[in-house]
Formats: C-alpha cells, structure tokens, sequence
C-alpha cells in the first residue's frame, strides 16, 4: 500500500427535503383540511477515526463526497426519512484543514473519535404548519435549506511515542529495523526512506512506537531534498532521538545541520526532549569515539549514547532512555496536575466569580 499523508477532497451535505402541498380527502368524510407533511433533513458529513489505517490514499482518486438529500413530505402527514449521511475513515492523526490549509477544522487523536464536520439542510415545512383561522387551506410549503459544501485538506500525523531525525544515511532505517518488525527500505545512498516508518519497539517487556522519516540535509526548510513536509510526523511525538553517523569527520556540523532545520521549521520540534546516537560504532575505534563525543558535549547538555544498529551495541541503553521519558510523558497525561484555588488574604479559599 502506497503511503500518502496529504490530499484534498471536496465534501457536501445533502440538501433538506421540500415540504408537501396536501389536503385530506377521505369518503364520508365532512371536513378536509392541509394534511402535508415535512421533507427530509439532509445527510451529514461525518469524520472518523478508524483502526488498521496509517495513508490516505483512498483519498488519492476518490476526491468528491456527498451526502444525500433528505425525501420530500408527502400527504397524510407524511414526514420524509433524512438522507443518508457519508463518512470518510480516517486514519488516527489525521487533520482536517481549511482549503487555505490555515485553520485546523478537527484533529482526531484517538479512534472512534467522530465529527460531524458538515450538517444537512433542514427539511421544509408541509402545508399544515400554514393553516390559521382565517386560511384553512394553505396551499403554501416551504422547499428545503441546502446543504454546505467546502473544500477541505486532510493531513496526517502519525502519533508515535518517539521520533527518528538525522542526516541522510545516518542509520535510521537500520536502527528502527533492528529495534522492531518494521521493514523499512535499507541502502548505502541517501534518501533510501521517502516516506514515514512506523515500528512498535520492545524493551523489558514494555513497548512505545518510534517513527522514522526521511533525512533532513542542510536548507530542507528551503525545499531542498525531500524538504521538510514529513516533520509532521513527529510533531506529536513524546522525545526525539537523533542519530549521528559516527563515519562523518564532522559529527558536530551534522548536528547543528540537522537542530538549524528543526528550529526553522517549528511547531516546537526543536524544544522536544532529545537523546543524541553516535551510530556505527562497530566501525570505530574509541579514540575517535571519545573525540566525537567530546566535540558534542561541547555544543549540547542532551545524553550522548554510542550505538551500532547492524551489531546491536548500545540499543538496548537508548530504547531504556526512550522508554523512560515516555513514562514520563504517558504519566503526565494520565494525572494532569490538580488546579489550584486561591485564597483569600486571610487564608481562606477564594469564592468562586464567573471573572
């Protein structure tokens, strides 16, 4: 399945029912009357949060979604059934955006979660509403209110735990393929991953889910190499690790290179928790080891670990030190911290004020 996490879809809600013109005409019958009845609500759009998804691509050539219009009233004070709503699963994480891709219209982060993005028009009203005391025989119903239509942007955020961020061929792949049952594409050039890995990584009996995008290289802010589009996929993320090939004479230049991106691209990515990877130790030898950490340690307060994805060396230190920060957050979550009323100055609680 091809991996997509942007498309743009048209969307409508169906069209309330007209009301009906009807009189009762029933043998031995003496007195008739308006007997019309409602029109139909029209269908709702609704959005949901379904399990097993992780693209958009049944969005890719499927773009258009109406509803259906609700059923015309009929007589005998028939009211119309409402129309079909429609209901676009999504994967969770998924945004729903304004055509300007400016506001966000929903974010659904758990599954199940639903919305009714777009609401059907109102059924119209039968003759029978019309009758008063000086016309008892309206001929007069309304048509339905029509439904709403929008283009909107659908954009999705894998929700993962931690996240994977360095240079291209920094062994990221290797590294989440070595640490779950994810098969990510592996190869000795740069952008082997073009898009997003998920894995459910395993350490003392506890698991957590790490993403992997693609390399980042100096200017992807700019657009350059594959750019920045896919950061969004650990946006949500608890903490970020950033893995460093340790083959690179430079190992304090590739971290900067990659922290400048971060920070030129935002939404607090660069304000994350982070834990620093020299990988490929098992081409090293500790004298440069020693260096690159020295050299690191002169630039960052984040811990420094030393790993080698293909031997196994030190994976199972950085997967204790993921894990422990995503206790942490998954804590905080569970037991947000209790407000605190204030008090008056004589020591009492302060009464409640709608100010």
């Amino acid at each position: 399945m091809k991996f997509l996490d942007q498309a743009k879809v048209f969307l409508k809600s169906g069209n309330g029912g007209p009301g009906s013109v009807s009189f009762r005409r029933e043998k031995y019958i003496e007195y008739g009357g308006p007997n019309g009845g409602d029109g139909g609500r029209g269908g709702d759009v609704i959005i949901r949060a379904v399990p097993g998804l992780n693209t958009l691509i049944d969005y890719r050539y499927n773009q258009h979604f109406k509803a259906k219009s609700g059923t015309p009233g009929a007589g005998r004070d028939m009211n119309g059934p409402k129309g079909d709503s429609v209901i676009l699963k999504l994967p969770v994480g998924t945004q729903i955006l304004s055509e300007d891709k400016e506001t966000v219209l929903a974010d659904l982060t758990e599954v199940g979660q639903e919305v009714v993005l777009l609401k059907g028009g109102d059924g119209g009203r039968g003759n029978t509403h019309f009758k008063t005391s000086t016309n008892q025989a309206p001929r007069k119903a309304e048509p339905g209110w029509p439904g709403e239509e929008m283009w909107v942007w659908l954009r999705l955020k894998l929700i993962a735990d931690a996240g994977l961020v360095g240079l291209p061929n920094a062994g990221k792949s290797t590294f989440l393929a070595a640490t779950s049952n994810a098969k990510p594409k592996i190869a000795d050039y740069q952008f082997t991953t073009l898009h997003p890995n998920l894995g459910v990584v395993g350490i003392d009996n506890n698991e957590f889910v790490l993403a992997d995008i693609p390399g980042l290289i100096e200017g992807a802010h700019e657009g350059k190499g594959i750019g920045t589009r896919f950061l969004g996929h650990v946006e949500r993320t608890r903490i970020l690790l950033h893995l460093i090939d340790g083959s690179d004479e430079k190992v304090g230049e590739a971290y900067q290179t990659v922290r400048k991106e971060l920070e030129a691209y935002g939404a607090g990515l660069a304000d994350k928790p982070e834990i620093i990877a020299i990988n490929k130790a098992d081409a090293l030898i500790e004298e440069i080891i020693d260096e690159q950490i020295a050299e690191l340690k002169a630039i960052t307060d984040s811990p420094i670990f030393v790993i080698s994805g293909v031997s196994g060396e030190g994976v199972d230190k950085v997967l204790r030190a993921l894990f422990a920060e995503v206790v942490k957050f998954r804590a905080t979550e569970e037991n947000p911290e209790p407000e605190v009323e204030e008090e008056a100055e004589d020591g009492a609680a302060k009464p409640w004020s709608p100010v």
